[in-house]
């Protein structure tokens, strides 16, 4: 296992000599980029196979197989930067058939990929010259990786398909072709390890979780309120108060008003002023129509007999 493991680390470093690329991983951290397959519910083993690289301190992300080039233009800016190596590149299905497309792609950027792993590809690829290693898991022939132009790596298809109990819905949650993974990871990625930033780990909970809305996005009105929420629409009205006493005319003696016993009775007392109604439909409160206190009943005079003047 020791001599198998050493030829990988000497092969991954012979590749970047001669891709001239070894001076940029130092300081750098590994990357192992995990891809799933159609409409990303056939292949949760790359899911399963990403937190096992993280727990054992190999930074792994795992992502849709329509996001390959977006991730490459991102990988091949962090190598350059001395920020990401060595590359690591591993999918499923059309996942598989990404992370060749994505190999090839950074090929054409002067990026070196240390690892290709796919996992029962729909078709046959070419490995690039820039990739040092490829262990290709199939289940059918067809799908055999080949050496391309300027290929100097190693080329390995593992066929299982005399496993009844691999197939390709499934190949990629096997423990045994897990656990080959992990090995061939681990070999490239001695010396270069590291998990998730804090940044990082922020960044993925922020995709994973929507945030609710704030307050402010609630409507302005109370429809949608909570009754907690809710405000009166309507302020109480002040206690009520005595009328004021009528001041006399000049020249006329003060009278006080009448009470209802002693008003006559063809003048029927005044009616008591309905306390006003609040709406039974919320209101905005700050288009809430203004209150105004009870207004008092109408003063009423008694009737003054006419004064007698001498002539």
């Amino acid at each position: 296992m020791m001599r198998r493991l050493t030829a990988i680390v000497l092969m991954v470093m012979a590749t970047s000599l001669a891709f001239g690329s070894a001076p940029v991983w130092a300081g750098s951290r590994a990357h192992v980029y995990l891809f799933r397959g159609l409409a990303d519910i056939f292949s949760t083993g790359m899911d399963v196979l990403t937190d096992e690289l993280n727990k054992r301190g190999v930074y792994a992300t795992a992502h849709s197989h329509t996001e390959w080039k977006a991730l490459a233009d991102q990988a091949a800016a962090n190598y350059k930067a001395g920020k990401e190596g060595p590359i690591i590149l591993i999918g499923h299905s059309l996942g598989a058939d990404a992370v060749m497309e994505m190999s090839d792609y950074l090929g054409d950027k002067s990026v070196p990929v240390a690892l290709v792993m796919p996992f029962d590809g729909t078709q046959s690829f070419a490995a690039t010259g820039n990739v040092a290693r490829v262990i290709n898991f199939t289940q059918r022939d067809y799908a055999y990786m080949r050496k391309g132009a300027g290929f100097r790596g190693t080329l390995v298809n593992v066929d299982v398909s005399s496993d009844p109990d691999i197939g390709h819905l499934n190949i990629d949650k096997s423990p045994r072709l897990h656990a080959r993974a992990i090995s061939e990871v681990l070999a490239v990625a001695a010396g270069h390890m590291g998990l998730p930033t804090a940044a990082e780990k922020q960044e993925k909970l922020e995709k994973l979780v929507t945030p609710p809305p704030a307050a402010s996005a609630v409507r302005r009105d109370n429809t949608f309120r909570t009754e907690e929420q809710r405000e009166p629409a309507i302020r109480p009205a002040p206690a009520r108060t005595e009328p004021a006493e009528a001041e006399p005319a000049r020249g006329m003696p003060a009278t006080r008003p009448e009470t209802s016993a002693q008003a006559p009775a063809s003048i029927a007392p005044a009616a008591p002023v309905a306390p006003p109604v609040a709406p039974s439909a919320p209101v905005n409160p700050r288009m809430a129509p203004l209150a105004f206190p009870p207004q008092p009943p109408p003063v009423r005079l008694a009737p003054v007999k006419p004064l007698d003047i001498p002539d």
